[in-house]
């Protein structure tokens, strides 16, 4: 909510219309709908299990509301992405994420995935929430390979949004 909320009320700062976005562990699809309605060109993402349900709320919500049709597809954090979104032909002018980083075992995948999919020219919007401290490391790590500027804190729920850009164009295997 928090990021769909951020993206409508800040449309003269981020425009998303006619611009290529991706979403990152979608979930339900409010992020997603909120870009498409606000103009994007969305492909969003999720584990096959929740595609679903995913499909038949971005469909439900968007369908005859939006100049382009939302893409849902499958993506495995650090598995085949390169398969499924080639660097030649896919080109994202944002990346947004929403409560992704979690106590869970696939933070390592996330960057990966992070790291190919984020362009010279690419911004990623990114709604955090902070419960343990695996958050914490993920964000010190992110911070080693990209700039990371916040943009909005609510202390109260533990949210922060942040922006952030590629800080060297050269894909994180190479930089170590």
């Amino acid at each position: 909510m928090v990021l769909g909320h951020f993206l409508e009320t800040n449309q003269d700062k981020f425009n998303l219309a006619h611009k290529n976005v991706i979403e990152l562990g979608a979930g339900t699809g409010l992020v997603t709908i909120v870009s498409s309605l606000l103009g994007a060109k969305v492909t969003s993402t999720d584990l096959p299990d929740v595609l679903g349900n995913l499909q038949y709320n971005v469909t439900c919500n968007t369908k005859g509301r939006c100049k382009y049709i939302p893409v849902v597809t499958e993506l495995i954090w650090g598995q085949n992405v390169a398969e499924h979104f080639p660097c030649a032909t896919h080109h994202f002018d944002y990346i947004l994420a929403a409560d992704v980083v979690y106590a869970h075992p696939y933070l390592n995948e996330l960057m990966d995935t992070f790291d190919y999919l984020c362009q010279d020219s690419t911004q990623i919007l990114w709604a955090m929430r902070f419960r343990l401290d695996p958050e914490n490391s993920f964000v010190d790590r992110f911070q080693q390979h990209f700039h990371l500027e916040e943009l909005y804190d609510l202390p109260s729920l533990s949210i922060k949004l942040y922006r952030a850009w590629r800080k060297d164009k050269r894909p994180l295997h190479e930089l170590k």
